[in-house]
């Protein structure tokens, strides 16, 4: 269905603690904020549909558009709260999910952990059977065990099964014949193929991939299931997408049967926001900061693209450190997200120190100034006590704070065991999880070799304008934009994102000896697939490749994206593609390597939806001093005493009003801190632009 202004659009983010909804109808736009219902996530969905569509006066059978996306699937696998799983592979190989990469990501550290897999040994099986890295048969799948083992699976009470054989991405027949079988002898369970859901080389990789989805699939097909039954009884006729982890939307077929595409849908909607945010300011380099109330996201984004990536890592042991958690291989866009939200919780270790997060209040029970029972001191109680939330008007005046509840949290939790005041155990909060953020931050930067003092930070999310401009100081960035509806940023990407789908094989070739014939009629394979996929949810929109070898020197152990020639690949794109990957490689690692042969190790292709062009920032010449409504005594956090701050309404904000910092910026759902050290103006978009003064940053 082709999106146009007239349709009527509503988009869902269902976060840890908040749902956001926006909908766009009629040329107008709506947006509100319900508290999550984590235990039954569709109800607290369809309040919020429900809220919604009253204040516009509009029916669900008017609508037009559905886009939801979730933290359903990252809960499950995170909190350990899956189907009961077992995995079958083949016979010798079930402790590879605990084997790993065979190293320890902590080198030194005596005392490591390592994450538990999500099916434990007594569920794992092996069976005989066997076939090489080209795809031959050596030795044929032990049918008569298989069959068996279906009796005993039922037996056992396991609810869904991940199947990953080595090499099945070369050849999927036996695990194909594993699926035919345990449907006949076992037609209740689940079953995900690792060559469905992930057809690359490294088997770990693989099939962590298989039991993640496997692990869901119950809890994620029966959540869709319940909701599309109650959206239909509710009326609702449109098209329902999901928010994929890649930034594209995809069908809720897809969903339920891969629902670990779904991981990271909410947070990558929030990137998407800020690529449009990006290209509408003409700003190159941006850094992403969507802060809700349970975590915290980091993404760069350059030349107005997210970061890119084929892998992720959850239920990490050590916060930062890559290896410490369980691999899923799919598309996501990159990004780093830490438990640092409005309702992370602070407390004081045993050596006086501030720790916050990562365990967060959420919306049940909440922080203490939410008065549902919470008691512990969160960031969103430290907030309140700064005096940067307007105790009436918080998530739209649906959430009444309690200031005391605030300030008594906060004085119990952090200020007396520190032999403080208030105010002082309040700002030792706000700066504990603004430098945690900001240590987020630098060390994404430099595993991606980016210098974070030449971006743009783009701030959204319900507590990111709270936090945006002292982060930016603690980062040395000097320019903050906040957008339109920043609080509910995630949904609000959801609804530039195109529908999309990523077929990926693994296929190993030598450059120098690259056989054009297969390679051609593979990508014509996945183009099949992709567009399929692609057409099951957007039957008449126009459509984009992209496609993509994944290249290294021979010998070497990862790989680089490199984008393939269009057409028919001839035998001379051999040397096109040398030069491109030579090109990719200096660019990632400041030199190429002479006269060493080059191989691809995967291909993949991308068909997508065209994305409609952003509506561009214009310039304006004259600017005039804004009026302030109201004034409020706020903790100045950079220089460490309270100050009389003016506030401003964003909605009397016309284009090229200034304000000087300090000085706050309320609207319904969220409120911009403009620090001493920055001054903010409205551009020809209604967008918050902070510039710090010059000479200010510390």
């Amino acid at each position: 269905m082709t999106r146009t202004a007239s349709t009527a659009r509503l988009a869902v983010d269902i976060g840890g603690t908040f749902t956001d909804v926006v909908l766009q109808a009629r040329g107008q736009q709506w947006t509100t904020k319900v508290l999550t219902t984590p235990t039954a996530p569709e109800v607290g969905l369809l309040d919020a549909m429900n809220v919604i569509l009253i204040e516009a006066g509009m029916t669900t059978t008017e609508l037009d558009l559905l886009i939801l996306g979730t933290t359903l699937a990252t809960n499950a696998l995170i909190e350990r709260k899956g189907a009961k799983t077992a995995l079958i592979t083949t016979a010798g190989f079930r402790d590879i999910v605990e084997i790993g990469w065979e190293h320890r990501f902590a080198q030194y550290d005596i005392f490591l952990d390592k994450p538990a897999p999500l099916v434990p040994r007594n569920l794992r099986f092996g069976m005989a059977e066997r076939i090489n890295v080209s795809g031959k048969v050596l030795l044929p799948l032990d049918e008569a065990a298989v069959i068996k083992l279906a009796g005993d699976l039922l037996h056992e009470g396991i609810e869904s099964v991940a199947v990953a054989f080595l090499q099945s991405y070369a050849n999927p027949a036996h695990e194909r014949r594993v699926r035919e079988l345990l449907t006949l002898h076992a037609p209740k369970l689940w079953v995900t193929l690792s060559s469905d859901v992930c057809p690359e080389v490294r088997e770990y990789e693989r099939t962590s991939t298989a039991c993640a989805n496997a692990y869901v699939q119950p809890v994620m097909a029966g959540y869709l299931q319940r909701l599309e039954t109650k959206l239909r009884d509710l009326g609702v006729r449109c098209p329902v997408y999901l928010m994929t982890s890649g930034g594209a939307l995809t069908t809720m077929a897809i969903g339920a049967a891969e629902p670990v595409r779904l991981v990271e849908s909410g947070p990558a909607g929030g990137a998407i926001l800020s690529r449009t945010v990006a290209q509408q300011c003409g700003v190159d380099r941006a850094l992403s900061f969507d802060m809700g109330g349970t975590t915290a996201k980091i993404c760069f984004i350059d030349d107005y693209e997210p970061q890119l990536s084929r892998n992720f890592e959850f239920g990490r042991m050590y916060r930062f450190l890559k290896g410490s958690g369980l691999p899923i291989r799919i598309p996501v866009i990159e990004m780093v997200e830490i438990g640092a939200g409005g309702g992370s919780i602070a407390r004081i270790d045993s050596m006086k120190r501030v720790q916050v997060g990562p365990d967060s209040a959420g919306s049940e029970p909440g922080p203490a100034c939410y008065a549902r029972g919470g008691t512990h001191a969160t960031v969103t109680d430290a907030d309140c006590v700064m005096g940067y939330l307007d105790t009436e008007r918080f998530a739209g005046g649906r959430v009444k704070l309690d200031a005391k509840r605030a300030g008594a949290a906060v004085t119990s939790d952090i200020a007396k065991p520190l032999g403080l005041d208030t105010d002082l155990g309040a700002l030792a909060i706000n700066e504990i999880v603004t430098e945690n953020m900001a240590n987020a931050a630098r060390v994404h930067a430099m595993e991606l070799g980016k210098t974070v003092e030449k971006y743009t930070l783009i701030a959204f999310g319900g507590a990111a304008p709270l936090h945006a401009a002292r982060l930016a100081t603690k980062l040395g960035i000097s320019r903050v934009i906040i957008p339109l509806s920043a609080s509910v940023g995630s949904a609000l990407g959801f609804l530039t994102a195109p529908v999309a789908f990523q077929a990926v094989r693994s296929w190993h070739a030598v450059l120098n000896a690259l056989d054009t014939q297969h390679a051609n009629a593979l990508l014509d394979e996945m183009q099949q697939q992709a567009t399929d996929m692609v057409r099951a949810g957007a039957a008449n929109e126009p459509l984009q490749t992209a496609r993509v070898a994944y290249m290294r020197y021979q010998g070497q152990g990862h790989e680089i994206p490199v984008t393939l020639p269009a057409g028919k690949l001839a035998a001379r794109d051999a040397a096109t593609l040398t030069a491109r990957f030579a090109k990719a490689y200096h660019a990632m690692y400041g030199r190429a390597i002479p006269n060493l042969g080059v191989e691809i190790m995967s291909w993949s292709v991308t068909v997508s939806t065209k994305i409609k062009p952003a509506k561009l920032a214009q310039r304006i010449s004259k600017h005039v001093a804004a009026r302030a409504s109201a004034s409020r005594r706020v903790f100045e956090a950079t220089q460490g005493k309270s100050r009389d701050a003016k506030i401003y309404e964003r909605a009397q904000l016309v284009p090229g009003s200034v304000i000087k910092g300090p000085a706050l910026v309320a609207e319904d759902q969220t409120t911009i801190v403009v620090t001493a050290d920055f001054s903010l103006k409205i551009n020809s978009l209604g967008y918050a632009v902070l510039d710090q003064h010059k000479g200010k940053q510390q």
